[in-house]
């Protein structure tokens, strides 16, 4: 038996599928496993032995006549609610082709069928979800699992998995014990959150444990405002990716905006304070959250005046200081 999975967006959303991936060789032992990813996400797979085989789509081909192009499958998923994974799984002709969309995504819904043959429709939508305040909305997590098990993978693996080895730790050792670390991200500098509150926050965690901070690309341009914090105790750039994960497994508490940071410090069991849009956070705070770990969600503040952000800042330091205690309980 030959299956084929896809996963072409972001590198936390990959993240977040490894339980469903884990499910479906847990199911299919015997068969023939590969996954196509983009260039960019790939590296959450490459270590990853649940699949045999590991396929990039490659930039410039249309993803149906990449699909066809690809030898035969038996069974082809769709990981991703896009077009261009559920156009490249029905490129393949599989006889039996999974895919999944949402609620009122009317268009998509109607093209789904031109791909696949079984399709999960997803209950979340941001809309809904503000209207009707006690709409539950599966985690993508359980989402892909139940998505997978359409193409009948029900032995089920919840746990996420993200390989770090030793050499990737060295880095990693040479930081404090349980520090907190921020992953700086440019959400932390708009829509409720500024540069200045940030700093601020930074100040303010300090008094709770040694500070590090790790930094996404879109936010080097402020890094060095951090890096001369008296507060900061190590700034760290351009990790590669394994590196950067070991990084937030040596955390006490890692503390993020809504980025894929939030998957890998859950791949890595670490506790994790998210501060989501304010805009959507009904949504998002159940799709999205962390997984399998101990955490504090906040909702960044509407406005951008100082006693908004002064309570944003209470909220983020309140959660890092109960999560930190936690770990002090459990090591007791």
């Amino acid at each position: 038996m030959r299956i084929l999975l896809t996963r072409t967006d972001r590198i936390g959303d990959l993240v977040l599928s490894t339980p469903a991936i884990a499910t479906v060789r847990a199911s299919f032992p015997e068969a023939h496993l590969t996954i196509v990813t983009s260039a960019y996400n790939s590296v959450v797979m490459e270590r990853n032995d649940d699949v045999d085989e590991l396929v990039v789509l490659r930039e410039g081909v249309a993803p149906r006549k990449f699909g066809a192009e690809l030898p035969r499958y038996d069974v082809a998923i769709a990981l991703a609610p896009r077009a261009v994974d559920l156009q490249l799984v029905g490129g393949t002709r599989a006889p039996l082709r999974v895919g999944y969309t949402y609620e009122r995504r009317w268009l998509a819904r109607l093209t789904a069928a031109l791909y696949v043959n079984r399709v999960m429709v997803s209950e979340a939508d941001p809309e809904l979800c503000d209207r009707e305040p006690r709409r539950v909305v599966r985690h993508e997590v359980v989402q892909l699992l139940d998505l997978v098990a359409l193409a009948g993978a029900t032995r089920r693996v919840p746990r996420l998995r993200l390989d770090v080895f030793a050499e990737d730790r060295i880095v990693a050792q040479t930081l404090p014990s349980n520090p907190v670390v921020l992953h700086l991200g440019q959400r932390w500098f708009t829509d409720g959150s500024t540069l200045e509150g940030t700093l601020a926050l930074v100040d303010e965690l300090a008094k709770l444990a040694p500070v590090v901070i790790t930094c996404a690309r879109d936010s080097e341009s402020s890094a060095a405002m951090f890096e001369e914090r008296a507060s900061v105790v190590r700034l760290l750039r351009s990790l590669p990716f394994h590196e950067w994960a070991a990084v937030l497994e040596r955390a006490g508490v890692v503390v993020t905006v809504d980025t894929g940071t939030t998957h890998v410090a859950s791949a890595v069991g670490r506790p994790t304070v998210v501060a989501f849009e304010h805009k959507y956070f009904r949504l998002n705070s159940q799709e999205w959250s962390p997984y399998g770990v101990p955490h504090v969600l906040v909702r960044k503040p509407a406005r951008e005046d100082g006693e908004s952000l002064a309570r944003f800042r209470e909220e983020i330091v309140s959660g890092v200081g109960s999560l930190l205690r936690g770990n002090q309980r459990a090591d007791a």
